[in-house]
């Protein structure tokens, strides 16, 4: 089994699985990358996977549908043209062509239906959270955020996050203000320079990796609160929740 990251628009990624027979899709927010994607490989569509409404996530839907007759995935408390397998928490999308099920994950936050789907060590997790980094508060709340960051960082640590961005090195800057000496953020930003300059996506990241270098994912940490403290202008209690909206809410005034 294959995942390919299938660059839209700016920085979108349009993740691919493939067994080199079938594949399906996470978020095509376009329909040309894929329909020439899958013209280069003769490969055949078997399913779509949608995490929110957002255009860039699901503008494609349309056209591939009317090219292909496939099954689409999406949260069912989101309205988004196409789905016509409407998923909540817990549910299992099974996709037989390629023997792969993934769980629904309601994760609300970035929109307030925002789902993932977890299996086989992936997690395509949209624009909740990225690599150093987390989306934006569109519609949801930051408490409701801050709790799906708080289940994601409990899956296994070597789950393969499949984000929508390429976000990482403005991700970095902005964690290296909250943690100027994580020297696993250092080591990473060092990279990703490289992986950028090549070419080359810098995702899927670990989950593991990210909790040692994410400062969305560390903010139990006294030394975390204490930078954010400085970034924000004002003295916060040793709450988690209230670090991690503080956090969000300065990298907001910077974007």
């Amino acid at each position: 089994m294959h995942l390919e990251p299938i660059p839209a628009f700016e920085d979108n990624y349009i993740w691919a699985v493939h067994d080199g027979k079938h594949a399906l899709f996470v978020d095509p927010g376009e329909a040309a990358p894929i329909l020439s994607w899958l013209e280069d490989r003769r490969l055949t569509p078997v399913a779509i996977l949608i995490t929110h409404h957002h255009r860039d996530h699901c503008g494609g839907v349309g056209a591939i549908l009317a090219r292909h007759a496939i099954p689409v995935f999406g949260p069912a408390r989101e309205k988004i043209a196409g789905i016509d397998q409407p998923v909540r928490e817990g549910m299992i999308c099974r996709i037989p062509a390629l023997g792969l099920e993934f769980e629904a994950l309601d994760i609300p936050g970035h929109t307030p239906g925002h789902v993932a789907y977890y299996g086989h060590n992936w997690l395509f997790c949209g624009d909740t959270i990225f690599s150093c980094g987390c989306g934006r508060v569109f519609g949801g709340t930051l408490s409701d955020l801050h709790a799906s960051l708080t289940r994601l960082a409990g899956l296994p640590p070597e789950t393969d996050v499949c984000c929508a961005h390429e976000y990482t090195l403005d991700n970095i800057r902005f964690a290296l203000q909250v943690e100027p000496d994580n020297l696993d953020l250092l080591a990473w930003q060092a990279e990703a320079r490289k992986l950028r300059a090549a070419g080359v996506p810098t995702l899927p990241v670990k989950l593991g990796d990210e909790l040692k270098r994410n400062p969305f994912l560390r903010c139990s940490l006294e030394s975390v609160r204490e930078r954010v403290e400085r970034l924000d202008g004002h003295a916060l209690p040793s709450d988690p929740g209230r670090v991690f909206a503080a956090m969000r809410l300065a990298k907001d005034r910077q974007d």
